[in-house]
């Protein structure tokens, strides 16, 4: 199934992921402007700085269609920023906090690892990828500290005295805090390919239906 995928390049590490979609035999397209997103099957938002990247879509008329897209339950994958722009509920902002995508419902504490020079990586257990543990890297990251009830927790890390969540998924909503394209793991954006072509089915199967009932 052919598949073209979206990486938001406003900012941050869309390249990477591009990279990573490649390996993969993906079609990727850079989204800057809302007519970029015309024709996609999936869509990443990267990493970098989510303050930025918010106030850059919202300059460039992109949030109220990145809102649609998430509303309309096409497949969306965000990755640490990425991850922070698409929960409905953030702590730690800057003043003045900053635009959210939201419809991912978990409160998500910006830089809950620290600052820069406090970036670090780590080994995951994530059984919805196989029994390898994964390789996570963790860049002034955030954390996932409060889950809703219709979210799946794929990965948990030992926090500042507790255990946070640093991966989920809910319905069409993949969200990482860490940065697996800067691995050479692939598991991941494989999972996201498999999220994609599985709503594309059922697109095509439902569009199949509606044409043998005209």
């Amino acid at each position: 199934m052919a598949l073209t995928i979206g990486v938001l390049a406003l900012q941050g590490a869309f390249i990477e992921h591009e990279a990573m979609l490649h390996r993969l035999g993906v079609r990727t397209v850079e989204v800057r402007k809302p007519e970029h997103l015309a024709g996609l099957d999936g869509l990443i938002l990267p990493g970098g700085e989510s303050t930025t990247m918010g106030l850059v879509a919202e300059r460039w008329g992109l949030v109220a269609p990145l809102k649609a897209w998430v509303q309309a339950g096409k497949p969306i994958w965000g990755t640490c920023a990425g991850m922070i722009l698409l929960a409905n509920r953030a702590i730690g902002q800057k003043a003045g906090g900053q635009p959210l995508i939201g419809g991912l419902d978990v409160t998500v504490s910006r830089n809950y690892f620290g600052r820069q020079n406090e970036s670090f990586e780590t080994f995951l257990r994530v059984p919805r990828l196989g029994e390898e543990p994964v390789r996570a890297v963790f860049i002034r990251a955030p954390a996932i500290v409060e889950v809703g009830s219709d979210v799946e927790t794929l990965a948990r890390i030992a926090g500042r005295g507790e255990e946070v969540v640093v991966a989920v998924q809910q319905a069409n909503i993949l969200a990482t805090a860490f940065h697996p394209e800067l691995t050479d793991d692939l598991r991941w954006h494989q999972l996201f390919i498999e999220m994609v072509e599985a709503q594309k089915g059922r697109g095509e199967l439902n569009l199949e239906r509606a044409e043998q009932t005209c």
